[in-house]
């Protein structure tokens, strides 16, 4: 039983390392959403009820941060108590379901048989090579045909300021499963790697050499988000997603808009069914194509939780 645990454990904090590169890429999504945050954020508060238009009983959004000092993650009395009151938890993907998670293995790599080598300028690659043999004490040899931003995720736990990493996802299933809860996923691991397929490998090879070069400063970007999302403070987090320093420019609709209407789709029907908990990335949260203010387009209310 406790080798079936951890391999779980294993094959849970790959999927972390998976879906911090897409919160960065949620950076530049949100920059649809014109000026930052003066009116748009409703609340400072990560949980929030959704209620009304014929539901029985309140379903909750709760926003996560997908890589965080295990220390870090805490949950409120009033998340437990919003958890417990639920029937099922959505999240992105069904995380307790290991065979999802493994299958997410064999989309890492680019399609047609491409290379990083292809993707470089020869003293540009010779850096990455020394960044992954010096600061990560790993060949680059080993991922060459992996997708430049999947190499991403691989960079970033370096960049926390601890030695034990946890995703908030990762702490709430453990909730979750502790009160007997089954989770479901609003999106398949294979749709999520086609959205990397979507955005061109040399447009996401421009984004890990701009990281390996500036390290310091993408530590200092990833110190403030955590600390805003620490405080809760979703106008600090929607004004940090409009700066494109280290986002990529034109795939907002693709990494936001329509997956937040997707959603919405989904929970318009399974809210009706029975109370569900769902927790997806905070930058879905807020915004006018956000799935707070798109819940309320369709009629419901939602409104902050104190967490």
């Amino acid at each position: 039983m406790r080798k079936k645990g951890k391999l779980q454990d294993k094959i849970l904090i790959y999927l972390m390392r998976f879906l911090i590169l897409l919160l960065f890429l949620y950076q530049s999504a949100s920059a649809q959403t014109g000026s930052a945050g003066k009116t748009r954020a409703a609340g400072n508060s990560l949980l929030w009820e959704v209620s009304g238009n014929g539901l029985t009983s309140p379903s909750y959004l709760f926003g996560t941060f997908h890589l965080l000092c295990k220390e870090d993650v805490q949950f409120s009395k009033a998340l437990k108590d919003a958890l417990e009151r639920s029937a099922l938890v959505y999240m992105e993907l069904d995380m307790d379901d290991p065979s999802v998670m493994l299958g997410g293995l064999t989309l890492m790599n680019m399609k047609d048989g491409r290379k990083l080598k292809d993707l470089y300028k020869e003293d540009e690659y010779k850096r990455i090579e020394a960044y992954f043999r010096d600061s990560l004490k790993t060949p680059l040899t080993m991922f060459q045909g992996m997708k430049p931003m999947m190499l991403l995720s691989l960079i970033y736990p370096r960049l926390m300021s601890c030695n034990t990493m946890s995703g908030v996802e990762m702490q709430l299933m453990n909730l979750a499963q502790h009160g007997k809860k089954e989770i479901r996923g609003l999106e398949t691991m294979a749709f999520q790697a086609s959205m990397l397929d979507s955005i061109p490998y040399e447009m996401q090879a421009a984004e890990l050499l701009k990281t390996v070069d500036s390290p310091l400063q993408s530590k200092r970007l990833l110190d403030s988000m955590i600390q805003a999302y620490k405080s809760q403070d979703m106008v600090a987090l929607e004004r940090m997603m409009n700066d494109d320093s280290y986002g990529l420019d034109g795939d907002q609709d693709l990494l936001l808009g329509k997956r937040n209407s997707n959603w919405v789709a989904q929970l318009k029907v399974i809210m009706h069914k029975q109370p569900v908990f769902v927790a997806v990335g905070t930058g879905h949260l807020p915004g006018p194509e956000g799935v707070i203010a798109l819940l309320k387009k369709e009629g419901y209310t939602v409104k902050p939780v104190e967490n």
